[in-house]
């Protein structure tokens, strides 16, 4: 396909605008879509995780300690990163650093993620297993310090439940075997 304008060269730009609900489309060769003005948002740089992280870590600046604290935190012993290096490129340069730097990482990662441990995924197919399981042993727990305070009536409902949840995991294994 020719560009619709000089009709010498290759369309490689191919613009679709919909204005009013009225869609028109446009088939242009690069320098006919530059000289048009229609590759100016090209040139713009597009925000990236980095430029989202450095954003937060210089907020963050304005909340952790200055930069005395941040000298006397020295460098990464394993690799030499320093602090400064991870703000100013948003990542950090091996798994020590996370220990470096943990007190200005911390409050960083709560803010991104909402917290600092990490969760994991459970496979689907295993998930009911692995959820009873979890339920049961917090059970036991309830059940060992029912017993401790010498509730035993609490402490066979809790043995009722986790007998209902072996049950109930048993079944869940029979159906993931099928």
């Amino acid at each position: 396909m020719l560009c619709e304008e000089c009709r010498k060269h290759p369309a490689t730009v191919h613009i679709t605008k919909i204005v009013n609900n009225m869609k028109t489309e446009v088939h242009l060769c690069q320098e006919c879509a530059q000289a048009k003005g229609e590759l100016t948002f090209v040139s713009q740089p597009a925000f990236t995780f980095q430029d989202f992280l450095t954003g937060m870590l210089q907020h963050a600046q304005t909340i952790s300690p200055g930069p005395a604290v941040e000298t006397a935190m020295g460098r990464c012993p394993n690799c030499g990163f320093s602090y400064a290096k991870f703000k100013e490129v948003g990542r950090l340069g091996c798994s020590v650093c996370y220990e470096q730097f943990e007190s200005q990482i911390q409050p960083l990662l709560r803010r991104i993620q909402g917290g600092t441990g990490h969760t994991g995924k459970v496979p689907g197919y295993s998930s009911a297993a692995i959820g009873y399981r979890r339920q049961m042993e917090e059970l036991r727990e309830q059940q060992r310090a029912a017993i401790a305070q010498e509730n035993y009536e609490q402490a066979a409902k809790l043995r009722d439940k986790i007998r209902h949840l072996e049950k109930e995991l048993r079944e869940a294994e029979r159906r993931e075997d099928r």
